[in-house]
């Protein structure tokens, strides 16, 4: 049985799925990112419903996502640089201010700032690693 927070008003699985269906719109028109996900993503209907529940999951401790967005963006090392995390922070941002209140936008905001640095830190750590000389 799933249960749900009830501490987010204002916060639904219908508006989670509305905001990730918005920002990935503007992130597939993007100039700076949206190459790198339109190359990376097969199958949209599908990606938008699995981050939709990643969202749910995070906000709404739903527990229906169920992944690895770590190995996800792995995969991709070479093509992401920092900067693209900062554009897809400033659209998120933008997209939450438009689909929720703003106490609501500033903790979707705070979570994926903090999304954000954990996989811009593993995304260094692997380029260093794959980059680094094989030890003797």
């Amino acid at each position: 049985m799933t249960h749900l927070r009830t501490d987010m008003p204002g916060v639904t699985e219908d508006k989670l799925a509305d905001l990730v269906a918005r920002f990935y719109a503007k992130v597939r028109r993007d100039a700076l990112i949206g190459g790198v996900f339109n190359r990376a993503v097969g199958d949209w209907p599908e990606h938008l419903e699995k981050l939709a529940r990643f969202w749910s999951s995070i906000m709404l401790t739903s527990g229906a996502y169920k992944g690895n967005p770590m190995a996800a963006h792995t995969k991709h090392v070479a093509e992401i640089t920092p900067a693209m995390f900062d554009r897809w922070l400033e659209l998120w941002a933008e997209t939450t201010a438009e689909v929720f209140d703003p106490a609501a936008a500033a903790i979707l905001q705070s979570k994926a700032s903090h999304i954000a640095r954990s996989l811009k830190l593993a995304l260094a750590y692997t380029a260093h690693s794959q980059s680094a000389p094989a030890s003797a």
